[in-house]
């Protein structure tokens, strides 16, 4: 039998610094809505660490899906649900679910932009008012990478795909304001990226 569990090398160095810097803004109990999970190794290692909040991953690439069901099946964890098959691009693919919080690890940079609007276009619409939307991943500030690795990295990932990029962390607060959610709290990280926080309003 074959393992079908991915392995993302840099999970298991920023999986400890993404809990620290997401505690303080999850809700204690409730529904977090995942979206682009991708390996799975997040969840497991988020879920396991936060037993009050019920985790429901997801992932529009079924071998990133097949990974999510291997970690999770691993795990045993109880408060981790099967991953569904969503792609935030797509309107007609996003649960009809009221989650409590949804988070997004390095997504929006690996992903043509209509990800990044459809992921704030479900946010608007799912979230309640106060909960929050989680961003991590590397961007840039007023126009400018903020380090030489995150520049080479932009290239490296227009070079594989010209839709795909660092994104202008103003764009995405443009894109957070038109669908009614408010900030962001910023929380520098290790390697040069964010978490980034928004709020539905």
């Amino acid at each position: 039998m074959t393992d079908e569990k991915r392995h993302a090398p840099a999970t298991l160095r920023n999986r400890q610094p993404l809990l620290d810097a997401l505690h303080p803004h999850l809700p204690q109990t409730g529904l977090l809505l995942e979206i682009a999970s991708g390996s799975g190794e997040h969840a497991v290692f988020l879920a396991e660490n936060l037993p009050a909040l019920t985790f429901q991953p997801s992932d529009p690439d079924e071998d990133a899906r097949a990974s999510i069901r291997a970690w999770a099946a691993e795990s045993g964890l109880p408060n981790l649900r099967p991953p569904l098959p969503l792609d935030a691009a797509r309107p007609d693919a996003w649960p009809n679910v009221r989650p409590d919080a949804i988070l997004c690890v390095n997504m929006i940079h690996i992903a043509p932009w209509d990800a990044a609007i459809g992921l704030f276009t479900g946010a608007g619409r799912l979230l309640q008012p106060g909960a929050p939307l989680c961003l991590y991943g590397p961007y840039k500030r007023g126009g400018q990478h903020t380090s030489d690795s995150n520049a080479a990295f932009d290239a490296d990932l227009k070079a594989r795909n010209p839709a795909w990029g660092v994104r202008d962390l103003e764009a995405v607060m443009d894109l957070a304001a038109a669908n009614g959610l408010t900030g962001p709290d910023i929380i520098q990280m290790p390697a040069n990226n964010l978490t980034v926080i928004f709020r539905r309003t």
